[in-house]
C-alpha cells in the first residue's frame, strides 16, 4: 500500500525521472539533429513507455541505473585519463635561468630558448631537454621512461623535461624548446593514441547505429506478434500476464548495447594508460590488438640485443708486461674525444684509476685515428692500418687478428706497442627476454648487418632460434616478408632510425631508445622507453591481457543480451530485472577493464 496521495508519488517520480534522464535527453537531442540514434534514445524511449503503462518505479529504476552506469563509465575513463594526466603535472611551469654575470632570473617556461643555461635545484623538475654543463646529481626519470631507479647525472649527460632533480644543483644547456621536449612529444603521442581506433573498436562504432534501428524494429515486430498473434492485451496488464507493450519495453532494455559498445574502448584506453606509466607507449589500439597475435619476433643486434655502447674487454702490449702503459697512453689520447671508442676507453681508464697524462700537439687523423705528444714522445692511436702503413708494417702483419666479435684500437708509443680490445656488450636482460618469448611459443630471429661470426657469437650466447647476418636494409625487409608470406605475424624490434624500412614492413613495429629519438616516435607503433628490452615482455603481456579482457567483456555483454532477450520474449522477466541485468553488465564491463590499470603487468613474461 502506498503512503501519501498519488499525486505526490507521481511528482517525486517526475523529479527523479528528470534528474536521471537530463543528460541522456541532451545527448539524444544532439544526435537527432545529426540524424543519428543511439542507446540514450533507447533508454528514454523505454522510460517514457514505462510511464505510459503506469510502471513509474521501473522507469525511475531504469534511468537511475543508466545514470549510475554512465557515472561508472566516466569514472573508468577518468581513472585512465588520470594515469596519463600525471605526466602533464610533471611538466614545470617556470625555470631559473643562470645569467652570464652569475645572477639568476625566474622566467616562464615559454621564454626559454635553445642554448640558454638553466639552473635546477634539488627537488625541482627539469624544464626542457638538454645537456648538463655543471654539477652532479641524479634524476628520477620514472615519469618518462618507467625506470624506477635514480639515474646519475654529471657533465655531458642528457637530461629530459619533466624528470626530477633529486639531490644536487645542476646547470644544463637547453637543447630543445620545451614545446618540443621528449615529455611533450610523449604526451602528444598518448593523446593521439587514445583517439586512434582499434579495428574491432571501429567495427562496434559502425555497428552501433544499425543495431539501434534493428532493435527498434524487432521490438515493434514483437509487440505486434504478442498482440495479434498471441492475443495479449496491447497496453493493459491483466493478472498473471504482462501487456504486449510492457514486454516490448523490457525487450528494448535488454537488447540495448551499452555494455557491448564499452567492451573494447574501455580496455584499450586502460591498456594505453598503463603502458604510458610504465615505459611502454602504444600508438593506438591497433598496436595493442596486433601485438597479441605475433608468432615471430625479429630483432636488430646493435642497440637492441646489445647496448650499442662499447666496453673494454682487454688490453695487450708488445712486448708483454707493459699493459698499464698502453692503457695510460690510450687514455691520454682519447680523454677529450666523444667517439664511441674513446668514451669506452676513458670510462674503463677512470674505473681502474689510471692516471691522466698531459697531451700536446693533439691531431685527428680522419678515418685513421689520432696522434699527440705524451711525455715528450709522439704517440699514435687508431686502426691497424696505422701500423701496417708505417715503419712497423712487416712486423704488424704478423700480429694476431682480433676475434670477429671484438673491435681493436692500436696504440704506438716511444718504446711500446699495444692494443685495446672492445666489444659491444650484450644487454643483461636479453637472454631472459628471449627465453621467455621462446617459452611462449614465439620464434626469435636476429636480423643484422654485422659479420657472420660476430652475429653467430651473440646468437649462440643468447639462444636465438635463428640468425641472419650481413643483411642490407633491403635484406631485412625481405626476411620479414618471407615470415609473413608463411602466414606468421611478425614484430620487428629495432632502434627506430636505422631499421626504418624493416619496421615499416613488420606487422608490429617496436622501437628501442625512444627517449631522444624523433624517428622512433614517428615510425614505431610500440615504443620501449629507456632502452629496456624487457619492456617488450611487458608490452606483450599487456596486449595479451587486454585481448583476454576484451573477449571477457564481449562475452559478458553479448551473453547478457542474448539470455535476457530470450527470457523477455517468453515473458519470464519483469522490466525491473531487465533493467538491472542490462545496467549491471555495463558496470561489470567497466570494472573489468579497470583491472588493466591495477593488475600486475610486470615484465615477468607473457602469459598466454
Amino acid at each position: 500500500m502506498g503512503v501519501g496521495p498519488t499525486w505526490l508519488a507521481h511528482a517525486l517520480y517526475s523529479v527523479a525521472l528528470i534528474a536521471g534522464g537530463w543528460d541522456a535527453t541532451i545527448d539524444t537531442w544532439e544526435n537527432i539533429k545529426e540524424k543519428k540514434l543511439d542507446i540514450h534514445f533507447l533508454m528514454l524511449a523505454v522510460a517514457v513507455g514505462a510511464v505510459c503503462i503506469g510502471a513509474w518505479s521501473e522507469a525511475v529504476l531504469l534511468l537511475f541505473l543508466f545514470s549510475s552506469s554512465g557515472a561508472m563509465e566516466d569514472y573508468a575513463m577518468d581513472r585512465t585519463q588520470r594515469e596519463v594526466g600525471s605526466l602533464l603535472k610533471t611538466a614545470p611551469k617556470q625555470a631559473t635561468l643562470a645569467m652570464p654575470d652569475g645572477s639568476e632570473r625566474l622566467v616562464k617556461i615559454e621564454e626559454i630558448g635553445i642554448g640558454d643555461r638553466v639552473r635546477v635545484k634539488p627537488g625541482e623538475a627539469f624544464a626542457a631537454d638538454g645537456v648538463v654543463v655543471k654539477g652532479k646529481s641524479a634524476a628520477d626519470e620514472s615519469a618518462i621512461t618507467g625506470e624506477a631507479r635514480p639515474v646519475e647525472k654529471q657533465t655531458g649527460d642528457q637530461i629530459f623535461s619533466g624528470t626530477i632533480n633529486l639531490w644536487g644543483a645542476i646547470d644544463f644547456e637547453v637543447a630543445r624548446l620545451p614545446s618540443e621536449s621528449t615529455l611533450q612529444k610523449i604526451i602528444r603521442l598518448i593523446q593521439t593514441a587514445q583517439k586512434l581506433r582499434a579495428p574491432s573498436e571501429r567495427f562496434t562504432d559502425k555497428f552501433g547505429g544499425g543495431y539501434t534501428l534493428a532493435v527498434l524494429g524487432v521490438c515493434a515486430a514483437m509487440f505486434l506478434v504478442w498482440w495479434q498473434g498471441f492475443h495479449i492485451s496491447p497496453f493493459t496488464s491483466v493478472e498473471g500476464s504482462r501487456s504486449a507493450f510492457y514486454r516490448a519495453m523490457t525487450l528494448l532494455v535488454v537488447m540495448s548495447p551499452c555494455a557491448l559498445v564499452l567492451s573494447i574502448p574501455s580496455a584499450i584506453l586502460a591498456a594505453i594508460a598503463w603502458g604510458a606509466k610504465h615505459g611502454v607507449l602504444f600508438r593506438g589500439g591497433a598496436a595493442i590488438e596486433k601485438l597479441a597475435q605475433i608468432k615471430v619476433v625479429a630483432l636488430d643486434k646493435t642497440g637492441t640485443l646489445t647496448t650499442g655502447e662499447l666496453d673494454v674487454v682487454g688490453h695487450e702490449s708488445y712486448p708483454p708486461g707493459r699493459e698499464q702503459q698502453v692503457l695510460e697512453l690510450a687514455y691520454a689520447l682519447e680523454v677529450n674525444s666523444q667517439h664511441p671508442l674513446a668514451r669506452a676507453i676513458v670510462r674503463h681508464a677512470k674505473a681502474n684509476g689510471v692516471k691522466e697524462l698531459d697531451t700536446d700537439d693533439f691531431q685527428s687523423l680522419t678515418g685513421q685515428g689520432v696522434r699527440g705528444t705524451v711525455g715528450g714522445a709522439q704517440c699514435l692511436l687508431g686502426r691497424r692500418e696505422l701500423l701496417e702503413s708505417g715503419p712497423l708494417s712487416e712486423w704488424a702483419k704478423s700480429l694476431p687478428p682480433a676475434p670477429p666479435e671484438v673491435s681493436e684500437v692500436w696504440v704506438l708509443g716511444k718504446d711500446v706497442v699495444g692494443r685495446i680490445l672492445l666489444r659491444d656488450q650484450i644487454r643483461a636482460e636479453s637472454r631472459e627476454v628471449l627465453a621467455k618469448l621462446k617459452a611462449a611459443g614465439i620464434r626469435t630471429v636476429m636480423l643484422t648487418g654485422d659479420r657472420r661470426h660476430a652475429a653467430e657469437s651473440v646468437a649462440k650466447e643468447l639462444g636465438l632460434d635463428e640468425v641472419r647476418s650481413g643483411l642490407t636494409p633491403e635484406g631485412k625487409v625481405e626476411a620479414i616478408q618471407s615470415f609473413r608470406a608463411g602466414g606468421k605475424k611478425v614484430a620487428m624490434v629495432g632502434d627506430g632510425v636505422n631499421d626504418a624500412p624493416c619496421l615499416a614492413a613488420a606487422d608490429v613495429s617496436v622501437a628501442m631508445g625512444a627517449r631522444g629519438s624523433d624517428a622512433a616516435l614517428e615510425q614505431a607503433e610500440v615504443i620501449l622507453m629507456h632502452d629496456r628490452i624487457e619492456n617488450f615482455l611487458a608490452a606483450l603481456r599487456l596486449s595479451l591481457r587486454a585481448r583476454a579482457i576484451i573477449r571477457q567483456n564481449l562475452a559478458i555483454s553479448l551473453g547478457v543480451v542474448v539470455l535476457m532477450a530470450i527470457a523477455s520474449i517468453f515473458g519470464i522477466v519483469p522490466l525491473a530485472v531487465g533493467v538491472a541485468a542490462h545496467e549491471g553488465s555495463t558496470v561489470i564491463v567497466c570494472l573489468n577493464s579497470l583491472r588493466l590499470l591495477f593488475g600486475s603487468n610486470t615484465a615477468a613474461g607473457p602469459k598466454t
